[in-house]
């Protein structure tokens, strides 16, 4: 869909550690931009996170460092209901409802699943195979025209457009049908040491993604020890890919073109081309890192936050759940 103005947008993301330079230049940057134009509902999905192993004595520090994570960025809780999906109750009960007019045959199909379950094998959950119901509820609750995803995710949206049709022809038009909103402009970053493979703070390298919080030095480091080809070959479309993806991260920060960024680097060595990523990269971050520092510093504040937004989403979420409930022919 094209960008989407004057919608209801949602969108969720993981307390699952750093956020990083994939996750800003691919999703955060828009996400500030859809505040502008749109009614936004910003979820930390900490119950989506406890699908894989996770340590609860560290899961409160992990959700208040990903609020403030949003908030450096540019999330304005005066333009946008940042909440966490925890404490919302409603997205849990509308995920049971759903669930039982969810046909298995759809949730065995998800190709996240296949993927994650062939990595974890005989740890995979539940609560992993059923994830995308509950990915459906938080949309639903919402009434949301687009969510902005990833590539990778779409299929998602698309089950949860089946849910709220199924829904609304068995027993009522309840829900609003989403639409995936995959922003054509979005940098689509992978890892430093395997141009194969998306940016993943859950990478066993750490030299693999740069963080939103790494120190300047931090960044050059690994900037510098970054994989490339054997020839510096500078172009977006006859590079390799681990220098396609060097520059993509140089246009995506930089905002230069790619006709330019080709002509400024044109027989220059490797070095000096990373020196110079290095330095947009730094500058580009060190005003994040430092609001993040500012804000993490003071829990009260985040908690503040999270509990104005958990007010505004289920002032919308709630009346969403009771109708539905009716409709299926509950108490409310």
């Amino acid at each position: 869909m094209d960008t989407p103005s004057g919608k209801t947008v949602l969108s969720g993301i993981q307390p699952s550690g750093s956020l990083h330079l994939g996750n800003y230049l691919g999703a955060l940057k828009q996400w500030v931009e859809l505040q502008e134009s749109n009614t936004v509902y910003y979820c930390i999905v900490d119950l989506h996170a406890i699908t894989v192993p996770y340590e609860p004595t560290e899961y409160q520090s992990r959700v208040l460092d990903a609020t403030a994570g949003l908030l450096a960025v540019g999330i304005d809780p005066e333009r946008s209901t940042l909440f966490a999906q925890s404490q919302v109750p409603a997205h849990t009960e509308l995920n049971w409802l759903l669930s039982t007019t969810t046909p298995l045959g759809e949730l065995e199909r998800m190709t996240q699943f296949k993927d994650k379950q062939a990595k974890q094998r005989e740890k995979s959950s539940l609560g992993l195979f059923a994830y995308p119901v509950l990915q459906a509820a938080d949309i639903l609750l919402y009434q949301a025209h687009a969510v902005p995803v990833g590539e990778d995710q779409v299929q998602h949206i698309e089950l949860a457009r089946d849910i709220a049709k199924r829904f609304n022809n068995r027993y009522a038009k309840i829900f609003t049908l989403p639409e995936a909103y995959v922003p054509k402009g979005a940098a689509r970053i992978k890892s430093l040491t395997d141009p194969t493979k998306k940016m993943s703070k859950s990478d066993e390298s750490e030299k693999s993604y740069i963080a939103l919080m790494d120190e300047p030095e931090v960044i050059r480091k690994k900037i510098m020890s970054a994989v490339t080809e054997t020839e510096p070959v500078f172009s977006f479309t006859d590079s390799g890919p681990a220098v396609q993806n060097l520059l993509q991260i140089f246009a995506a920060v930089s905002g230069e073109t790619h006709e330019a960024i080709e002509k400024q680097f044109a027989g220059s060595a490797y070095k000096t081309f990373k020196e110079a990523l290095a330095d947009v990269v730094i500058a580009q971050l060190t005003p994040i890192r430092e609001r993040y520092q500012e804000l993490r510093a003071d829990e009260n504040k985040l908690k503040e936050v999270l509990a104005t937004g958990r007010e505004q989403a289920a002032a919308i979420a709630n009346p969403t759940l009771a109708a539905a409930k009716e409709a299926m022919g509950f108490l409310v």
